[in-house]
């Protein structure tokens, strides 16, 4: 494993600067509503085309909002009976009924490195859009196997069903697995598969046909292309391309597009800008 991350990392260095051409560079598509102050987690609906489901972080309510392709809220919703410990990224994905797209909702911050479980919220993607509170939905607690730690990246894919969960701080951040079989109130452990140079990943997303892999730090883009239905551990050993990204004050958040035409990045807001919805179009 030592061997691997060093190699890695040389592969990061060595392709420092090159950017790839595969997607234009930034459109500013809108500034978001002060409501979404810190904005840390986003992922394009499949119910409302053209509209993204993100939320805030720590120390704000336990809202998810649906904003549109111009970053301004269409409906808010609160879950009920929860609270935001510390809510950093959001997916959406297959459930325990087929034919139903769910919303995952991923309590997995841990600044302080204190909190025995990391705790997700799933619930069946809303059909209408409307301002309303959420009632019905399932809770999982997840355990590392490695101890306490920051995440900040959730994601699942589509090909496999399998979740994964990236941790932030470590010089050589961490990859988990755990299986999407579970049922409300349960608690896992998760399997930890591989360490990968990309200190400070804040958000990953994979692609809605499972073939396109994000991750995000606070500086960089990285991207993967599956040449079949790898793994995504084994796709990820792999050295990515680095793609488009306009530095932000603070961004937490990177989504596809449903239709896979580019992706999009949004910041937390800072005291004297508020955050833009970003584009980033597939040439």
């Amino acid at each position: 494993m030592k061997n691997w991350w060093m190699a890695g990392m040389c592969l990061v260095a060595c392709s420092a600067g090159q950017i790839s051409d595969l997607f234009l560079p930034a459109q500013e598509k809108g500034i978001v509503d002060i409501k979404l102050e810190e904005a840390s987690g986003l992922v394009a609906s499949a119910a409302h085309p053209g509209y993204f489901w993100t939320h805030n972080d720590s120390g704000n309510g336990a809202e998810l909002f649906l904003i549109d392709s111009k970053a301004q809220i269409a409906a808010t919703m609160m879950l009920g009976k929860v609270r935001n410990r510390d809510w950093e990224d959001i997916t959406l994905g297959p459930g325990p009924e087929p034919g139903k797209t769910y919303v995952y909702v991923g309590d997995i911050g841990d600044n302080k490195a204190q909190y025995p479980f990391k705790i997700i919220y799933r619930l069946v993607e809303p059909a209408a859009i409307e301002d309303k509170r959420i009632d019905k939905f399932d809770t999982l607690f997840i355990q590392l196997p490695d101890g306490q730690r920051d995440s900040e990246a959730l994601m699942i894919d589509p090909v496999s069903s399998d979740m994964f969960i990236v941790s932030k701080r470590e010089d050589s951040v961490r990859l988990y697995r755990f299986p999407n079989t579970w049922k409300s109130g349960d608690t896992l452990t998760a399997e930890l598969k591989i360490k990968l140079p990309y200190f400070n990943t804040v958000a990953a997303d994979i692609s809605v046909d499972g073939s396109e892999v994000l991750l995000k730090n606070y500086d960089h883009v990285y991207y993967w292309k599956r040449s079949g239905t790898e793994p995504i551990p084994d796709l990820l050993k792999q050295a990515p391309l680095e793609l488009q990204y306009k530095p932000e004050k603070q961004g937490e958040a990177i989504a596809w597009s449903r239709d896979g035409s580019g992706y999009y990045t949004l910041s937390e807001s800072s005291t004297h800008e508020r955050a833009r919805l970003l584009f980033y179009k597939r040439k």
